[in-house]
């Protein structure tokens, strides 16, 4: 056994300790490394189990929640291992006998320059976390996001994209998504205010309102669509031109808009045949007469109604 007390050992000892230390601390940091990824992988599983069977990530597939998983793990993984690097470089540095003090003060300045520089990017990143954990939307839902209404064609951890009804996309940063109102969640309403003149019977106008809705919901064409019949929920006003009812009933998220435009048009034969009149605004045209010739007498006014 050598005798570390003696030459040439003696003069080799303090780097074999250095390298024993920075072999160690290399080995520590990756067993780290792999340890941040399993706590990743399990906080992230947790979170998304929780919502997958109590919040609304109930909708999701196995292979979107999977897809979300491996997204989340990813961010997560990465940030906590680019620390754990950073910490195992630093104690290396402190092995080798070098001042890591300016390394570890530059270091500061830095990170502090790119915090106040890249501060809505992090936003971004971390609001798109929580949309994710959240299911707060997917793809294909129809959104409204910081203003901007359309349908989610891509989503990652910075950025939304949506295209609106007339094809313009739009691009959203997830930090500019305070309220997110997703359209097309589960189901949606029908929401409707029909007024009719005030020499209408009201009863008789409810009767076909409630009826063209059951018909629409024995449709075979709309039965699975429609949820619950649009009906009268209430008289909803005595306003200026007439009788106002308020008509609700619920379908299908996806299909609100088709639903909505088909109940109005049934609506729309059904008053014409039952001689239900809506209510409009009259205007009251004015003229005045052409003077009378020879004879005549003074210029008149003559009225008439549209």
């Amino acid at each position: 056994m050598p005798d570390f007390d003696k030459r040439p050992w003696s003069d080799w000892l303090p780097y074999i300790q250095t390298a024993a230390w920075i072999v160690l601390i290399l080995v520590l940091a990756f067993v780290a490394i792999r340890a941040a990824r399993l706590f990743v992988r399990g906080v992230v599983k947790t979170l998304l189990d929780r919502e997958a069977t109590e919040g609304t990530a109930q909708e999701l597939s196995a292979v979107e929640l999977k897809k979300r998983m491996d997204t989340l793990e990813a961010l997560g993984s990465r940030v906590l291992q680019a620390f754990i690097s950073v910490i195992a470089a630093l104690m290396i540095l402190g092995k080798l006998t070098l001042d890591i003090g300016p390394a570890v003060a530059g270091l500061g300045v830095v990170g502090i320059a790119v915090g106040f520089g890249a501060q809505s990017l992090v936003k971004d990143y971390f609001t798109g976390a929580l949309i994710l954990i959240e299911n707060q939307f997917s793809l294909g839902d129809v959104v409204t996001l910081a203003g901007v209404t359309g349908t989610v064609e891509d989503f990652s951890l910075r950025r939304t994209t949506l295209r609106d009804l007339d094809g313009v996309v739009h691009t959203v940063p997830n930090g500019e998504i305070h309220v997110a109102s997703n359209r097309t969640r589960t189901w949606a309403r029908i929401n409707e205010d029909v007024t009719v003149t005030y020499d209408t019977d009201v009863d008789k106008a409810i009767s076909v309102v409630d009826r063209v809705g059951e018909q629409m919901r024995d449709d075979p064409v709309w039965k699975r669509r429609v949820l619950e019949p649009p009906r009268v929920d209430r008289v909803e006003a005595l306003g200026e031109f007439g009788v106002t009812l308020k008509i609700l009933g619920s379908v299908r998220a996806i299909d609100q808009w088709s639903a909505g435009g088909e109940f109005r048009k049934r609506l729309l034969t059904a008053f014409g045949e039952e001689g239900i009149e809506i209510a409009s605004p009259q205007r009251l045209i004015v003229t005045a007469a052409p003077a009378t010739t020879a004879g005549g007498g003074d210029a008149g006014l003559a009225g008439s109604t549209e």
